[in-house]
């Protein structure tokens, strides 16, 4: 197991726990660690010590970008590529880019919800 993977996946973790309304099982296997808000996917987290990743959902032309920029950043795996990608240890991944990633496809997530079946709507 690698410490760089391990750190990704750890902040990733750690940044989706942290907000509202967020549920995390593994319904499609025991290695896909899924976080979900309103029953509506923003993270997978990838449990397996070869492939040490992280999946966000991420607006297409952000995507595009991030992937050009960084080695380590890939279109999405297990999902749509153009609204998904994937994050690895490597140049450039740092906490504050992880942790904004996650924060960025919880935000998408959330704001295509109903008000009503958004975290702390009433």
């Amino acid at each position: 197991m690698n410490t760089a993977g391990e750190r990704v996946q750890d902040t990733a973790r750690q940044t989706a726990l942290a907000l509202p309304g967020t549920d995390h099982g593994y319904p499609f296997t025991e290695h896909l660690d899924v976080y979900k808000v309103a029953g509506k996917v923003f993270l997978i987290v990838t449990d397996d010590p070869d492939e040490q990743i992280i999946t966000v959902k991420c607006e297409p032309e952000h995507a595009s970008a991030h992937v050009r920029r960084y080695a380590s950043i890939t279109p999405g795996r297990y999902l749509d590529k153009r609204h998904w990608i994937s994050l690895g240890p490597g140049p450039g991944i740092t906490k504050r880019l992880v942790t904004d990633a996650v924060e960025d496809s919880y935000d998408l997530v959330v704001d295509r919800l109903p008000k009503r079946a958004r975290p702390g709507a009433r």
